[in-house]
Parts: structure tokens; C-alpha cells; sequence
């Protein structure tokens, strides 16, 4: 018997019906081109679906923010722009620390307090180093274990698009969607290094800065400009053998912010010791919080920071829109990389380089 021969078509099988075999279909699917991307929902569509808190909505939208299409762009601006009216009725809180401080559980502990206490939380975050290291909260996110998973929290990863001050003006806008969809408490969290902080710092009403005692050079590892900013500093991991040296950090932080001048909101910024691990002391961060809301809202200063910010971000806006048009002007790029070659071989001043590109730029768009 031939190897091709099949037992089941053999005579005493005749009562059976025996089917070919089932062709392979095609490696690519053939309906991949035929199938149409669901079409964008209309601003108004989306304005309705996010008031409704519906969070579909809320996370396309944000999407639209963070695209690169100028499709897109524009359809993102009209969905802010008819949010605009629903929002600023929250309190953002920055969250910064340098790495390890363990910063995702402690927003994880804070975060559920907020939301025991009724209301909703959203997440965001700047890490302009999210290009090169695709985004350490993606990794927080999973960290995160139990605001991933509460129906009352919003957690979104840093927009990876670009400069610091893009994915900042995104963050910016992606704070007014989430609060027309009714999150009233906006954590917006950054790696404490480099200049995402001043980013944060613009578009939050409370920085909260995460240290950790025990490395022995407390003061050392944190820039003075970021402890400038810090309206509450908090010791983490105050537990067990930990606590002496907690408490001592926090005595050496309360002497170092003595020699600071006192902020221009008149509060003098609070030392306070916590365990995120072990959910110890997080109450009392969250009072002192309160008690600093109170303070800015009853003397106006709450008021004034934010007007001060929504100045701030039109003109970095401008600031952006200006400087991407310059550079993505096509015979711009041509004119500098000549006056580049001219004044490193020393031909041409950088002033006169300068001034002749400038010059050809406002002419044609005089």
C-alpha cells in the first residue's frame, strides 16, 4: 500500500463522506484594505459623550490630542476649546521624585484615598524621556495595581510626541478633558530629574515632592530649584527600622527650607513622613493638602496661579507654533545648513548668518 493511499476512503467506509482538506486562507487578511476605520466621532459627538463622563470618549479625544495630524490637531482644539467652560472645578497635584522614591505606589495609596472620599481620579503624566526609555509609566501603570483597575480612576501614560514643551502644552490640554468629564482630582506625576518639573510645576496647583531618608545625602540629591518649587515635601517608606532616619531627614529638610524666602502664596511649605507601602501617614499628607487649599483659596492666591498659568500657556503656545513653522519651512532648512557651513568654515559672523535667514523668512511672509 502507497503511502498516498488514505484508510478512509477505503470500500468499507463508502457509507461516509470524506471533505478535501480546508484550504490555508491567505497570510494577510484579504479584507484588511476593504475594512473602513470607524470615522472620527464630530467635536460634538465627543463634547457630549465626555460630559457624560463616558470614558471611550474621553480617551479618543485624548488621543486626538496627542496625534500628530493636523486633522486631528484642529478637531482636538474645537473639542477643548467647547470643553473649556466644564472644567477648572478640580485640584491638580504634581507629583515628582527622583527614581526609586516609590513614587507609583504612593500615588497608588494617595489615589484611593481621594477616591474613598468620593469623586474621580485621572492620572497623567510628563516624562520627556518616555522617546528614549518608551515611557517608564507604561511601566507604573501595571504598578499602579489598584488605580489600574478602580472604575474611578483615569490613568494615562506621557504623550511620547517630541519636546518638552509639546508633550507639557498636551498634558495641559488632556488636564481640561479630564475635568469636563468630571475627575476632580488630576495627579499629573514626573521623574524627578531635568527641567519636566518647571512643565509640571505650570499646570498644577500643589507640588508634592517624594524624597526618600536613609541614603544619607538627602540634601545632596535633590536640586534646589526643584525643592524651590515644593509647596509639601514627603518622606516615604517611614516603617520599621526606618523611622529614626525618616524623621531625621525630615528635620534637615524643614532646616533647609527655613533658609528659603517664604513663596509668593505665603504658605511655608510642610514636612510630613508617610509609608505608601505600608499605607501609614497617608491621611495626614491628605490633610495637610486641605489645609493648603484653605489657605490659597481663602487669600486669592488660587485664583491668581491659575490666571497666571492659562497667560502662560498662550504664549508658549505661540512661542511653539512660531518656532515649528520657522523650522519646518522648507527653504529655511536650506538656508541654514549653507549659513551653518559658512560660519564653521569662518566665512560669516552667526550674527550675519542669522540675520540673512530671518530676513529672507519675514520677507516672503511679509
Amino acid at each position: 500500500m502507497d503511502h498516498h493511499h488514505h484508510p478512509e476512503n477505503d470500500d468499507c467506509y463508502t457509507g461516509l463522506a470524506v471533505n478535501s482538506g480546508v484550504a490555508q486562507p491567505p497570510s494577510v487578511n484579504p479584507y484588511l484594505t476593504k475594512r473602513r476605520r470607524k470615522p472620527l466621532p464630530s467635536a460634538g459627538e465627543m463634547v457630549e459623550g465626555i460630559l457624560k463622563g463616558d470614558v471611550t470618549m474621553l480617551s479618543r479625544a485624548v488621543t486626538l490630542v496627542e496625534s500628530l495630524s493636523a486633522d486631528h490637531q484642529a478637531l482636538a482644539q474645537e473639542v477643548i476649546e467647547k470643553c473649556l467652560p466644564y472644567s477648572g472645578d478640580s485640584r491638580r497635584i504634581g507629583i515628582t521624585g527622583v527614581p526609586g522614591a516609590g513614587k507609583s505606589t504612593s500615588i497608588d495609596v494617595f489615589g484611593l484615598h481621594v477616591l474613598r472620599s468620593g469623586g474621580k481620579l485621572a492620572v497623567l503624566a510628563i516624562d520627556p524621556s518616555s522617546e528614549r526609555t518608551k515611557g517608564s509609566i507604561l511601566g507604573d501603570k501595571t504598578r499602579m495595581e489598584k488605580l489600574s483597575t478602580h472604575p474611578g480612576a483615569f490613568i494615562r501614560p506621557s504623550p511620547s510626541a517630541g519636546s518638552l514643551g509639546g508633550v507639557a502644552r498636551k498634558t495641559r490640554e488632556t488636564i481640561v478633558l479630564c475635568e469636563a468629564a468630571g475627575y476632580n482630582n488630576i495627579f499629573v506625576e514626573t521623574v524627578g530629574v531635568g527641567q519636566s518639573e518647571t512643565a509640571v510645576h505650570s499646570m498644577v496647583d500643589f507640588f508634592l515632592l517624594i524624597q526618600l531618608a536613609g541614603t544619607g545625602d538627602e540634601l545632596q540629591g535633590i536640586k534646589r530649584g526643584i525643592m524651590e518649587m515644593a509647596d509639601g515635601i514627603v518622606i516615604n517608606k517611614a516603617d520599621g527600622d526606618n523611622i529614626q532616619r525618616a524623621n531625621l531627614a525630615a528635620t534637615q529638610f524643614k532646616s533647609a527650607l527655613r533658609l528659603f524666602p517664604t513663596p509668593a502664596s505665603g504658605w511655608s511649605p510642610e514636612v510630613l513622613t508617610y509609608s505608601g507601602y505600608y499605607e501609614l501617614g497617608i491621611a495626614e499628607v491628605w490633610d495637610m493638602i486641605d489645609r493648603y487649599f484653605e489657605f490659597v483659596t481663602a487669600n486669592g492666591y488660587f485664583e491668581a496661579k491659575r490666571a497666571e498659568q492659562s497667560r502662560y500657556w498662550m504664549y508658549e503656545t505661540i512661542n511653539e507654533r512660531l518656532h515649528r513653522h520657522f523650522y519646518n519651512d522648507p527653504r529655511v532648512k536650506e538656508m541654514l545648513a549653507e549659513g551653518e557651513q559658512l560660519v564653521l568654515d569662518r566665512r560669516r559672523t552667526s550674527f550675519a548668518a542669522a540675520k540673512s535667514v530671518l530676513d529672507d523668512y519675514f520677507h516672503r511672509k511679509g
